[in-house]
C-alpha cells in the first residue's frame, strides 16, 4: 500500500470518527468532557497532517507530524482511561475545561469543541468497549501506521 493511500485512508476515518463522535453527542445525549474534547483536536489535527500528506506528497513530514499527534491522542486516551478507573479524580469542573471552552475554535465550533461533560462519566460499551477505549485502539494502530510510512522507502 503506497503512503498517499493510507494517509487518505487515516484521515477518512478520523472525520469518520468526528462524525460518529457528534452524532453520540447530539443524538444520544452523550456529553464530551474536556480529554473528550482534546482528543477530537487530536483526530481533526491528524486528519489534516494527513489529507495534506496524501494531496501534497509530503507523505514523510506529514507522517512525523501524524506521529506526535497520534501519540498524544493515544496518552490523552490513556489518561481518560485511567481517570475512569479512580472516580475520585475528576477533570469536570476544573481549569482544564473552562481553558478549552474559552479556545477560539470552542467558540467558533461550539457543537465539536465544548466541553460539557465529566470525564468520569462512563457510557454504555459499544460493541464491548467504552468511547475512550476506542479512541486508544485508534490512535495506537495510527501511531504504528505511522511509523511504518516514517520509515518505510
Amino acid at each position: 500500500m503506497k503512503s498517499r493511500h493510507l494517509l487518505g485512508s487515516i484521515a477518512f476515518l478520523c472525520i469518520g470518527f468526528i462524525l460518529f463522535a457528534l452524532y453520540l453527542q447530539h443524538y444520544n445525549q452523550v456529553l464530551p468532557c474536556p480529554l473528550c474534547v482534546l482528543q477530537r483536536y487530536a483526530f481533526v489535527m491528524l486528519a489534516v497532517f494527513c489529507l495534506v500528506g496524501a494531496i501534497a506528497g509530503t507523505s514523510r513530514a506529514a507522517s512525523f507530524l501524524g506521529f506526535i499527534t497520534a501519540a498524544t491522542g493515544a496518552g490523552l486516551a490513556g489518561y481518560q482511561l485511567w481517570v475512569e478507573a479512580h472516580p475520585s479524580i475528576s477533570c469536570g469542573n476544573d481549569p482544564l475545561e473552562k481553558a478549552i471552552n474559552q479556545l477560539f475554535t470552542a467558540k467558533l465550533f461550539p457543537f465539536l469543541f465544548r466541553s460539557e461533560g465529566f470525564c468520569t462519566d462512563v457510557y454504555a460499551p459499544i460493541l464491548g468497549l467504552t468511547t475512550p477505549q476506542w479512541s486508544l485502539v485508534w490512535f495506537v494502530l495510527f501511531t504504528l501506521a505511522m511509523i511504518w510510512t516514517l520509515f518505510r522507502r
